[in-house]
C-alpha cells in the first residue's frame, strides 16, 4: 500500500508546487500589469499642462545665444563636451513677451542678463519693441545682472528699473569690424590667391588678398558702424532719458569717468544714470519678493520662467484653420542639402514648396539672416520663392541682423521686403576665387603635369597656374552675373539699373539706409512681416507655423546632450581671450570649407551685424 501510494503523493506535491508556481507567475503578471498602467497613468497627469499660476512675473533669463534656428551640432561636440554656448529662439523671447503683455496672470517682467551670450543689434531691437509692448500695459519691468556688456545692457535697459552688482559694470564698447588678413600668411607658404570680382566695395576677398583694409571698405564699414553706434546710443536714451547727458563722456573718455568714482565702475554707471541702484544677487531677490510678493513655501518670488510659459501658452491657444507659413534662412548659403543653421539651397528650396503645397498655408514669409553664399543656391531658392507667388500666395521677407548679397538675392523673389532698423543689407556684388597652390607643392617636391583634350582640360585645378583663358571665362562670367544682379533688383524694386548700381558695388548698408535709397519696402521684425503677409492673403485669423526640416533621433539626442551641458556664463569664464582668437581664425578658414557652388561665383558679405 505504502508503495502505492508514493507515486500520488509525489503528483499531488509537485501539483501542489506547480500551483503554487503559476498562482506566483499570475501575481506577478498582475502586479506587473498594474505597476505599468500606474506608470502610464503618472506619466499622462504629469505630461497634462498645469495651470499657470495667477499674479506672477514672467521671468525672462536668456542662457546662450539668440538664434533664428537652433544649429544642429556634431557628434564630435558631445565627445569635446560642447562649446559651452546654448542657442535660444527669438521667436520664443518676443513671443512670450507679447503674449504675458495681455496675459491678466502675469502682473510683471523680470530679465536678469548674466546668461545672455550675444546676439545682433537687430533682434535686440526686436525684444525691445515688445518690451515697449509691454509696458504701455502699465505692467513693470526690473532688470539685474552681476555684469552687463553692451548686449545684456540693451536688454536690460529696457526695465523701468534696471540694478547692477556692487562689484560689477556697465561696459560699452561701441561697434568695430576687424578683420584678419591672411596675405602675409599666403606669401610664406606660396599660395596664390586667384581674384574675379565686381563691386568696389565687394571686400569679402580683401583678408586674402591684402594685409590691411582697402579704402573703400573703411569708408563703407565706417558709415555703416556709425550708423548702428547712432542707433544703439538712440536705443538707450529714448527708454533711460538721464543717461542723455552723460553717454557721450561715458563711451568717449572712460578713464577720466572711472578715475572720478575711484576706480569703481559700478558707481560710475549709477552716477551716468545707466542703472538704478546697486544689489547683490540676494539683495535682488529680497527686492523682488518685496514688489512680487514670496513665491510656494516663502522661497524666492513668485514668477513663471519663459520655456514653461511660451509652452503652456501655445498648449491653451485654439490653432485657426489658417496659417501663415514662416521659413528660416539662417547662415551661409550652400549649394545642395544641408543641415539647420546652413542655408542649403535644395533644403530651403524644398520647404517653400512644401509650404507652397500646403493648402492651409496662405502665405509665406521667408526670415532671412544670412550674410550670402553660392550664387546657384541663391537662385535655386529664389527661384522657388518666384513659383510660390506665381501659385498665388504672397511671400513676405522679413530680414533679421543680416540679409546681404545672396542674402538679398532670394529676398528679390518677395511681394514685400521689411528690415530691421540695424539689420545689415545690401552689399549687391558678385566674385570668384581661387587657390593656386603649386608653389606649395613645389617647395615640398611635387610636380602635376599632363595632357588635355582642350585649354580647360584641368584648367581649374588648384594644383597649377591658372590658365588665361580659363580666367578670361570666369571675368566674363562674374561681369555678367553682376548685371544679372543689377537687372534682377531693378525688376524687384522697380528701378532703373544705373539707379540700383549707384548703391550696389557690394557696399553694404543698415535697414534705415537701406530703405531711404529704395532697397527695402518698410522698417519692422518678424511679426510686422507677418502681419503683412496676413493681410495679402487676406486673413485675419491664422496660425504661425514654422516650416522645418524635422530633426532625426539622432539629432534630436544631440541637442538634447548639448543642451544639458554647461551654461553660456559658465563657458565665458572658462575661455581665455586666446583660446576664443584661436577659435576666430579656425572658425574663419573653417568657413571656405562650405564653398561649394559648381560654377565657383559668390554673393558673399564679409560682414558681421553690430
Amino acid at each position: 500500500m505504502d508503495r502505492k501510494a508514493r507515486p500520488g503523493v509525489v503528483r499531488s506535491v509537485i501539483g501542489g508546487l506547480w500551483r503554487a508556481i503559476d498562482r506566483f507567475r499570475q501575481i506577478s503578471l498582475n502586479i506587473l500589469f498594474i505597476a505599468v498602467v500606474v506608470f502610464l497613468v503618472a506619466g499622462w497627469l504629469a505630461a497634462r499642462p498645469t495651470p499657470l499660476p495667477s499674479d506672477v512675473a514672467l521671468l525672462i533669463a536668456p542662457s546662450g545665444q539668440l538664434v533664428e534656428q537652433r544649429t544642429v551640432r556634431s557628434a564630435m561636440s558631445v565627445l569635446q563636451g560642447g562649446d559651452g554656448i546654448r542657442q535660444i529662439l527669438l521667436r520664443d523671447v518676443v513671443d512670450s513677451i507679447r503674449a504675458a503683455a495681455t496675459d491678466p496672470r502675469i502682473k510683471a517682467l523680470v530679465i536678469e542678463t548674466d546668461g545672455l551670450a550675444g546676439t545682433g543689434l537687430p533682434k535686440l531691437q526686436e525684444i525691445a519693441a515688445a518690451v515697449a509692448e509691454f509696458r504701455k500695459t502699465g505692467k513693470k519691468v526690473y532688470a539685474h545682472g552681476k555684469n552687463f556688456n553692451q548686449v545684456q545692457y540693451h536688454l536690460a535697459a529696457q526695465g523701468d528699473e534696471v540694478f547692477v552688482s556692487p562689484d560689477g559694470y556697465v561696459f560699452l564698447s561701441g561697434f568695430g569690424r576687424f578683420p584678419t588678413y591672411y596675405k602675409g600668411l599666403f606669401e610664406q607658404v606660396g599660395v596664390k590667391m586667384q581674384i574675379f570680382r565686381v563691386g568696389t566695395y565687394k571686400s569679402f576677398v580683401e583678408p586674402y588678398t591684402r594685409s590691411d583694409m582697402s579704402p573703400e571698405d573703411r569708408e563703407a564699414t565706417r558709415d555703416y558702424l556709425d550708423a548702428a553706434w547712432k542707433a544703439y546710443q538712440a536705443d538707450i536714451v529714448a527708454v533711460r532719458p538721464k543717461a542723455a547727458a552723460h553717454l557721450a563722456r561715458y563711451v568717449g573718455d572712460t578713464a577720466a569717468l572711472l578715475a572720478e568714482s575711484g576706480g569703481d565702475a559700478a558707481r560710475m554707471a549709477l552716477g551716468a544714470g545707466l542703472v538704478d541702484g546697486l544689489k547683490t544677487a540676494d539683495e535682488w531677490r529680497e527686492h523682488l519678493k518685496a514688489q512680487l510678493g514670496a513665491g510656494e513655501q516663502g522661497k524666492g518670488y513668485k514668477h513663471v520662467d519663459m520655456g514653461t510659459y511660451i509652452s503652456r501658452m501655445r498648449e491653451e491657444t485654439t490653432a485657426p484653420a489658417d496659417k501663415i507659413g514662416v521659413v528660416v534662412a539662417q547662415g551661409a548659403i550652400v549649394d545642395g542639402e544641408q543641415p539647420s543653421g546652413v542655408v542649403g539651397g535644395d533644403t530651403v528650396a524644398g520647404l517653400i514648396r512644401q509650404a507652397r503645397e500646403d493648402k492651409s498655408i496662405k502665405a509665406v514669409v521667408l526670415r532671412v539672416d544670412s550674410p550670402g553664399g553660392s550664387a546657384t543656391a541663391s537662385e535655386v531658392i529664389r527661384r522657388e520663392l518666384e513659383l510660390t507667388r506665381q501659385a498665388g500666395k504672397p511671400v513676405v521677407v522679413s530680414m533679421g541682423s543680416v540679409a546681404a548679397s545672396g542674402g538679398y538675392w532670394i529676398s528679390m523673389a518677395a511681394d514685400e521686403v521689411w528690415a530691421g532698423r540695424s539689420t545689415l543689407t545690401g552689399s549687391i556684388g558678385i566674385f570668384a576665387m581661387l587657390p593656386d597652390l603649386s608653389g606649395p607643392l613645389n617647395k615640398l617636391g611635387l610636380a602635376v603635369d599632363g595632357v588635355g583634350t582642350t585649354p580647360l582640360s584641368g584648367g581649374l585645378d588648384p594644383r597649377r597656374p591658372l590658365d588665361p583663358q580659363v580666367a578670361g571665362v570666369l571675368q566674363q562670367s562674374i561681369e555678367f552675373g553682376y548685371k544679372r544682379f543689377l537687372e534682377l533688383v531693378g525688376k524687384s524694386r522697380k528701378m532703373d539699373v544705373a539707379a540700383v548700381d549707384q548703391v550696389a558695388q557690394g557696399r553694404v548698408w543698415l535697414g534705415s539706409q537701406a530703405k531711404e535709397k529704395g532697397l527695402v519696402d518698410k522698417i519692422g521684425g518678424l511679426d510686422e512681416a507677418i502681419q503683412a503677409a496676413a493681410s495679402r492673403a487676406h486673413i485675419k485669423e491664422y496660425e504661425v507655423s514654422y516650416v522645418e526640416k524635422p530633426l532625426s533621433p539622432r539629432d534630436q539626442l544631440l541637442s538634447k546632450l548639448l543642451d544639458n551641458g554647461e551654461d553660456a556664463e559658465g563657458a565665458r569664464a572658462r575661455v581665455s581671450l586666446v583660446d576664443s582668437t584661436l577659435a576666430r581664425l579656425r572658425s574663419e578658414l573653417e568657413g571656405l570649407a562650405l564653398w561649394n557652388d559648381p560654377g565657383h561665383m559668390y554673393l558673399h558679405c564679409q560682414c558681421e551685424a553690430p
